[in-house]
């Protein structure tokens, strides 16, 4: 497995997927809605697959000593390490954007740890949906990203459209700073165990699927 990552990281990931890592600083644009920057390390496992793709990535893969399932787990580990790695960037952003530039943010909700935790259950669905279509043919992933894209944008609208009509998204949640923590943390949690739920979902089920494919 060690091998794999590694295999993942020096070998199959694509340029973007570095740079879209340093989206989380999307925080300090005023009036701007946060939840697009971690679109973009979504879009990113799309350049991914259709780098490796093209590469053959999935043909060398599976040359190698390894079992199917140790693939997709492989690939899902290094695609959880970076969504969880931009979310873990953006903290510190969000305590230097408080003490420097104190405003509220007029277009949705605002950076802090709630918005941590609505973030993971926004990246858990589209790891659910993208990789349980992506291993039943690793040669379309045009369709499954278009899939979970979509879902991920309607999920962020609504999202976003609960600071304004739901109470405990207006008056609790889209708050600045360690503002009704208690809520904020607790909404982080159930975030952090829907994100764990769903991905591991993924990867129960892309990996029975990609074991049954015939490459």
């Amino acid at each position: 497995m060690k091998n794999l990552l590694y295999k993942e990281v020096r070998l199959a990931l694509h340029p973007t997927n570095f740079i879209f890592l340093t989206f989380f600083l999307m925080v300090f644009i005023p009036g701007y809605p946060y939840y697009v920057a971690p679109f973009w390390t979504i879009l990113g496992v799309n350049f991914l697959c259709m780098n490796g793709r093209e590469n053959h990535d999935v043909d060398y893969s599976l040359l190698l000593p390894v079992r199917k399932r140790d693939i997709v787990k492989a690939r899902i580990t290094v695609v959880c390490a970076l969504e969880l790695l931009q979310l873990l960037l953006a903290v510190p952003a969000f305590i230097i954007k408080d003490a420097v530039m104190p405003m509220d943010n007029p277009l949705g909700m605002e950076a802090n740890l709630a918005f941590v935790g609505i973030s993971l259950v926004l990246l858990g669905v589209f790891n659910l949906l993208f990789f349980t279509r992506y291993y039943k043919n690793t040669n379309k992933v045009g369709a499954p990203f278009v899939l979970a894209m979509v879902v991920y944008w309607v999920l962020l609208i609504l999202a976003e459209a609960m600071t304004y009509f739901v109470p405990l998204f207006q008056y609790e949640l889209d708050t600045r700073g360690t503002q009704f923590l208690g809520a904020k943390l607790t909404v982080l949690a159930v975030g952090a165990a829907a994100f764990a739920a769903l991905t591991f979902l993924a990867y129960r089920s892309s990996a029975k699927s990609f074991e049954k494919l015939d490459l």
